[in-house]
């Protein structure tokens, strides 16, 4: 019998003055739109990885301050589930003429209306997701997670 592994992700919602920071990349042969985002690393905590994530892909220096939510979605085209866990945080800078991991196109600020209306362009349903349960109010502290071991 096979074991099912999810694939576990980390995300950043990071909005500033009404707009969120979005990444255009290439996936699976087209372009499209997802927050920050990637895959956990061996050894790192889910903090540490979101914190990655963002300086890789978009420049910015991102400090989680709550977890937005854990979300999982099957991509069936490829047969793959996925576990997002998505955080909020603020931006510490940004490290100018950093470069981008290679599948990034460009890090952009849209505003929900312009978000919803690329939803075609959107990587997964999870994007929208998270930013309709940030306006919501959703939100987790951090010490819901458990601390990593070993």
């Amino acid at each position: 019998m096979t074991r099912w592994r999810p694939s576990v992700t980390v995300a950043a919602v990071i909005e500033r003055d009404g707009r969120f920071l979005c990444v255009e990349e290439e996936a699976n042969g087209r372009r499209v739109l997802n927050q920050p985002a990637g895959h956990l690393d061996p050894g790192e905590s889910l903090v540490q990885a979101v914190a990655r994530e963002v300086l890789e892909e978009t420049a910015h220096r991102f400090t989680p301050t709550s977890l937005l939510g854990i979300y999982r979605w099957r991509y069936d085209k490829e047969d793959v589930t996925f576990l997002r866990f998505a955080f909020l945080g603020r931006v510490d800078g940004v490290e100018t003429g950093r470069p981008l991991d290679k599948e990034i196109i460009a890090a952009v600020w849209l505003t929900p209306a312009e978000l919803a209306a690329r939803r075609a362009e959107h990587r997964s349903p999870l994007v929208q997701q998270c930013v309709d349960d940030y306006l919501s109010g959703r939100s987790f502290p951090l010490e819901v997670l458990s601390k990593t071991y070993g």
